[in-house]
């Protein structure tokens, strides 16, 4: 099967390129480079670095005329959301009705789209959230992505693809970026690796839903297989506060110093994990990686890969 792969170069969207090679399916690869990185790229991906938004865009996709889009090109920083929401609409919003629009008149049978969880459903009503909790964003992040979602439904009633939304909780793991605000894990780990002090913010008890990456891309591969549509939760059910994950990694780290709590993020969420019973029953797919074993595997990969942090 011919499979596009938006945003390929970063951190998730390698591990679906990955796993869709793996499948011995062809890929091609679409990534603007603006935080993905070509030693990302996995080998036997065609590669064009490309802007999701630009004409040349709709024309490659018209051109490859890939069977599945696995969209994952984003704007994914949650901060960055907050200071320029015209940005993440751009990205997030004209980008998505861009791709949809190309590949509908590619005639593509699939669009398996990156949502979010814990950014649409906001600060929940009830622990973990189905896919029925009211979606309530308080960032322009999760407000894009909830936008980009109706669009999914829109294409998919009017004689575009099929569309799939999986809703990531917190996804970690190797290759995340460890710079900006964006990731905890990769932040924390890429501190401790190279002596310095990474700071809690707040009391650390705030909590999220943390998945391991490949089991994410497991889930993408699943969603091509299978004839399903709609929003579908991909996360663990299973609530971590920020101590716990930076304990974990002090130990795997080594890291001897103490960890010092800074003040709290304004509008941070104070709860978050999303219920993944959907995804076992339509897809059957269940989180594999325990979090102590996926906290192991991401710093030993930092450690590895000390040029990437």
């Amino acid at each position: 099967m011919k499979c596009l792969v938006t945003g390929g170069a970063g951190f998730i969207g390698s591990h679906v390129a990955e796993a869709c090679l793996a499948a011995g399916h062809e890929v091609l690869v679409v990534d603007d480079l603006s935080s993905g990185h070509l030693r990302n790229l996995p080998a036997g991906a065609a590669f064009r670095e490309l802007d999701i938004r630009s004409d040349a865009f709709g024309d490659a996709v018209r051109d490859f005329r890939p069977q599945a889009v696995f969209h994952l090109a984003a704007q994914m920083d949650v901060r960055k959301s907050v200071a320029d929401p015209v940005l993440d609409a751009s990205i997030n919003v004209l980008g998505t009705v861009r791709l949809l629009q190309a590949a509908t008149q590619a005639g593509t049978d699939k669009v398996i789209f990156s949502s979010t969880g814990g950014a649409i459903y906001g600060e929940q009503d009830y622990f973990p959230a189905t896919e029925q909790h009211p979606c309530r964003p308080v960032s322009p992040y999760g407000t894009s992505k909830l936008c980009a979602e109706n669009y999914l439904r829109l294409f998919a009633r009017s004689g575009g693809p099929t569309c799939v939304a999986l809703r990531y909780a917190n996804v970690y793991g190797p290759r995340q970026d460890p710079h900006g605000e964006a990731g905890v894990v990769a932040i924390f780990a890429r501190k401790m690796l190279s002596g310095q002090t990474p700071v809690i913010n707040g009391d650390g008890k705030q909590t999220r839903d943390f998945v391991f990456v490949t089991d994410v891309a497991r889930a993408n591969l699943l969603a091509l297989k299978t004839d399903v549509d709609g929003e579908i939760n991909i996360g663990t059910g299973i609530e971590n506060d920020i101590n716990t994950i930076a304990e974990i990694l002090l130990k795997h780290t080594g890291f001897s110093g103490s960890l010092p709590h800074g003040p709290a993020m304004p509008g941070e969420q104070s709860r978050s994990s999303i219920d993944p019973s959907r995804a076992e029953e339509i897809l059957g797919w269940k989180a594999q990686i325990e979090l102590d074993n996926g906290l192991r595997e991401t710093v030993e990969y930092f450690r590895l890969n000390p040029e990437e942090s």
